[in-house]
């Protein structure tokens, strides 16, 4: 079986529409129901129904729709395995939450080498939405990140958390910020949960971004407060003009280890997974 056609299925059976579908997949809405047709004459069956409402899968469709992510899922590990033979013993895809890569990287990598001395790793830095689609589809072996997505045939684990600081270069309690000089931080939904309310006034902010790097960098060149990782807010109350705001709260943020439930009890995986958790100085339990 063409894995083309899996694909397109799986697609198909998330959108609910070939029109999407082929616009996601950069295909011709033609080649979508060609595919499609091509997968139901194989199976014997009609996997969707097409009306006025919209497009629908059938009994058969959703009772192929487990397999075709397990199949999906094998396939791509068999293809990633058969293309790292070489000089390794296995291959590592990993996949990094940008914010965490900033600062853990190095010991990470370091501790997962020291784990497996013979694998290849390839460390791929993304948001937690990504991570999970990649993970689902065997593109990923295993990810780090502050926000899991309850897929189907996921597994995640709360292995530590991290934590956030507003600073600021010119206010020294949150009254006394304007939205003017504020970067209106969107980390993760867990941090906008605490954020948000609490800087209510500060909506308005007419500057914003997701990433503590960027962060930091329109900080030190425009100054102004913002939210930033502890270890950043550290450094610029340590090396530059700023100050932490004294009423704002540290904002905590969990961090996740996520894999395919296949690992989840699979040794290598483990292993990585507690490397993380010990760089991380805290045990606070298992999801």
């Amino acid at each position: 079986m063409q894995i083309e056609l899996l694909e397109t299925f799986l697609d198909l059976m998330d959108t609910k529409s070939f029109n999407r579908t082929a616009d996601r997949l950069n295909l011709t809405q033609s080649t979508v129901s060609a595919r499609i047709h091509t997968l139901e004459t194989t199976l014997g069956k009609k996997l969707f129904t097409r009306s006025r409402a919209g497009t629908q899968p059938t009994p058969a469709g959703y009772r192929l729709l487990d397999h075709a992510r397990a199949l999906r899922h094998q396939w791509n590990e068999a293809r990633r395995s058969v293309q790292s033979t070489g000089n390794f013993d296995q291959s590592m895809r990993i996949g990094i939450q940008h914010d965490l890569a900033s600062n853990h990287i190095a010991d990470w990598v370091a501790g997962f080498r020291a784990i497996l001395p013979k694998a290849a790793f390839y460390i791929d830095l993304d948001f937690s939405t990504q991570m999970s689609i990649d993970l689902l589809a065997g593109e990923l072996d295993l990810s780090i990140m502050f926000t899991p997505k309850h897929m189907p045939d996921l597994h995640h684990e709360l292995i530590g958390e991290i934590g956030y600081r507003l600073v600021s270069s010119n206010a020294r309690r949150i009254a006394e910020i304007k939205p003017e000089s504020y970067i209106f931080t969107r980390f993760s939904p867990a941090f906008e949960k605490v954020h948000n309310p609490m800087m209510a006034d500060l909506a308005e902010a007419p500057l914003s971004s997701g990433q503590n790097i960027t962060v930091c960098g329109l900080l030190s060149s425009l100054g102004g407060s913002a939210y930033v990782l502890e270890e950043s807010a550290e450094d610029l109350v340590a090396t530059q003009d700023f100050d932490y705001v004294e009423d704002a709260p540290r904002i905590p943020q969990g961090v996740y280890c996520s894999m395919h439930l296949r690992n989840r009890h699979s040794h290598v995986h483990r292993r990585l997974l507690e490397s993380v958790r010990r760089q991380l100085g805290s045990d606070p339990g298992r999801g």
